[in-house]
This record gives structure tokens, sequence and C-alpha cells, in this order.
């Protein structure tokens, strides 16, 4: 049986429907990455799956349960670490991670060594016994991952894990996530990060407006969209002439400048000796070449009509809908 199951899943605020009928299966022993930008109903479905949130439309199996009418076996079997960490600042690491396996029923000598266990895992010890208000914004995301890992869950919700974070304590979480996996943990990561889908996910759902225009692993997802294709950075020679030569070896793409010719090529690597000689007898000198594959912001563009990294790099003030 799947890890989750999600049929015809709706969620209206009001007037405004933010999920949108999506339907979605995740095995078990999957890593499956959720991708989307601010508003687009990422955070409301994983509100939905986590018991959070009930849906209006639909419905969803987390690990063998309904979220609606075994919403308290779902919240025993999962484990979750929101995009903003509930984490009382005046409590220490260590005290917070006791808190949670006691809440989780813990007799309280397995309480204290899973903590310490714990906070070994995501090298929290020498700050264990510091107040959580000191700790740096990528120790807070860490801590709140061992907090939801306390009672061994068998499906893992990850909300944007890795937001705000430097490059090295987003890839301290990002090996976290490949362990935990690899010892047979189900991981629903939602993400605004192409990489972070591209390195980490088995498979891949794109939401855009509350609706997924995409799902599938993500090389057959960029299989779709089209083959590499060979960048060229003209030193001499005609552009106009170096266009009608690679057009006749390939699909001519859009320039991006005045100098340089982009050929889509269905042979890859295999075809660069033959356009740089084509262009070589035609006295056009290469300055440079590079051969540039298919990535996860071409799919989203393919599919959505802009560029997700491009939306986010701008300070959005759109959220999600909050129910009060």
């Amino acid at each position: 049986m799947p890890a989750i199951v999600v049929e015809r899943l709706e969620r209206a605020f009001g007037d405004v429907l933010a999920v949108q009928g999506i339907d979605l299966a995740v095995d078990e022993g999957e890593i499956y990455g959720f991708l989307g930008p601010n508003g687009a109903g990422k955070t409301t479905t994983v509100r939905v799956l986590t018991t959070l949130l009930l849906p209006t439309g639909g419905r969803a199996m987390v690990a063998g349960h309904d979220v609606v009418k075994q919403a308290r076996a779902v919240r025993s079997s999962i484990g979750v670490a929101l995009q903003e960490a509930a984490l009382d600042p005046l409590m220490t690491g260590r005290e917070l991670i006791r808190l949670q396996a006691t809440l989780q029923g813990l007799p309280s000598a397995e309480g204290r060594r899973r903590a310490d266990s714990l906070l070994e895992r995501v090298d929290l010890v020498e700050a264990a016994d510091r107040r959580v208000g000191t700790y740096s914004g990528g120790m807070q995301r860490r801590l709140d991952l061992a907090a939801a890992l306390v009672h061994e869950p068998r499906v893992l919700f990850l909300d944007e894990p890795t937001t705000g974070l430097d490059p090295v304590s987003r890839k301290t979480i990002w090996e976290e996530v490949r362990a935990l996996n690899d010892e047979g943990t189900t991981v629903f990561l939602t993400t605004q990060y192409l990489e972070e889908a591209d390195q980490l996910a088995d498979n891949v759902g794109i939401i855009d407006n509350g609706r997924i225009v995409a799902e599938g692993t993500p090389e057959s997802l960029k299989a779709e969209i089209g083959h590499p294709h060979i960048q060229l950075q003209l030193e001499e020679g005609s552009i106009a002439e170096a266009e009608r030569i690679c057009g006749e070896l390939g699909k001519l793409l859009p320039p991006r400048d005045g100098r340089t010719v982009m050929v889509e090529v269905p042979g890859g690597a295999a075809e660069i000796p033959r356009v740089v000689r084509a262009l070589d007898d035609a006295g056009i000198e290469v300055a440079s070449l590079e051969l540039v594959h298919p990535t996860l912001d071409d799919v989203f563009v393919a599919k959505t009509g802009y560029h997700l990294e491009r939306e986010d790099e701008e300070e959005s003030t759109e959220q999600e809908p909050v129910e009060v």
C-alpha cells in the first residue's frame, strides 16, 4: 500500500479554493518532492495530510489511515517539521526533545535515550544545553527535525526545510534527509528550490494555483521537455549564417544575445563535432561551447509559463489563505 494516497483533494478558505481537486500517490520508502511558488497550495496540502486542516472535498490516506476518520492514527505514524518551527526559545535543545518524547507517550528513560541519540544525529550535542533562542536558523531547523523523529515515524513531512538557510546548513539537511530515507522513512518534501527537488526526490509533483500540473521522476519530466542543446558563443563570422547552419543540424532555439547560438540536438554530446565542423567549414570561429541539459526550471516554465526560482528571488508578499 502507498504511504500517501490523495484523491480529488480540495481545501477552500471561504470563496478561495487553495487546493483544487488534486490526486497523488507516494510509495513507501520514497522521497516525494512537492514543488511550487508561494501561494500555490503546497503548505495547505501538507496541513491537510498532517491533520492540521480538514479537507473540504476529496479524501486522503496517510500510512494507511484516513486523515479525517483516523486522525489520531495518522498523527502517531507521522513526523512533521513545518516551515516555521514552533520551538520555545527559553527551553534548551535537550529539554525540548525530551518534552516531545513525553508528548509522544515514551517512557522517561526511553525519552532520555532517544533525545541523546537524536541530538547526536543532528550534530547538536555541544549546544544541547543551550537555550534554543541562541541557536542559528540552521540549528533550529535541525532541532525541529530531531523533534519530528522522536517517535520514529513511518512518514516524515518537511515543509520547505531549507528556506532561508545558508548553503552549508542546506547541505546538512539534505544529507540527513537522504540518511533517513535510506533507513526506510518515507519523506514528503515541499520546496521552492528546484535543485533541492532534483537532488533529493525520487518523484516530483508540481503544483500551481492549487492544481498539480506535472508529476513524475525528475529525469522523466526533463525528458518530456526536450533534448540537450548546444550553446555556442561565436568569435567571428555572421550570426545569421551560423544560425542557418545550426538550423540544418537541429532545432534552433531563441538566442540569449547577439553572439550566442543555441541548437537542440537529439544526439547530445555526440553531435558536437558535427556542429563545430560545419561552422569551421563556413569560416565561423567558436569562442566557447557548452552542452546544456534540460532542467526542472525548464519543466516548470513549460508547465506554468514562468520561472519558479526567478519568482522566489523577489521578496513575495503573497501567502496562502489562513483559516481564522
